[in-house]
């Protein structure tokens, strides 16, 4: 029996844009917004990059245009997070919960042999 193969992590962008269509759907300039400030200012989302990130998740049925209209002449389709982008977003928050308790148990065992080891 096979192992099932471990799902490949999300790159960063790509999860915060999917973390700030969680509450509610948003347009281009609130997705950008939304995830600089979901990300402590670390993910800086261009218009180019953004909009072909949303074509790409589109594509794979993460999100979804929920509303297209037209302000001030200019059409503005406004996103929405999938059940399938909802269950994504809930995998990659499990990953990285599991690498982090890697990280934190391996140092609270570095920890507790240094002070054990530790003269008195």
């Amino acid at each position: 029996m096979t192992k099932p193969r471990p799902a490949v992590p999300m790159r960063e962008p790509t999860y915060f844009i999917l973390a700030a269509l969680q509450e509610e759907p948003l347009h281009g300039y609130a997705i950008v917004k939304r995830a600089h400030e979901l990300s402590d200012g670390r993910v800086r989302l261009t218009t180019g990059t953004l909009y072909a990130a949303l074509d790409r998740l589109s594509n794979e049925e993460l999100v979804q245009v929920a509303e297209e209209a037209v302000v001030n002449g200019r059409a503005r389709r406004t996103y929405e997070l999938t059940e399938r982008g909802l269950s994504a977003l809930h995998e990659e928050a499990a990953r990285m919960v599991a690498a982090a308790r890697v990280v934190r148990v391996r140092s609270a065992r570095s920890t507790a042999a240094t002070v054990q080891t530790a003269p008195a």
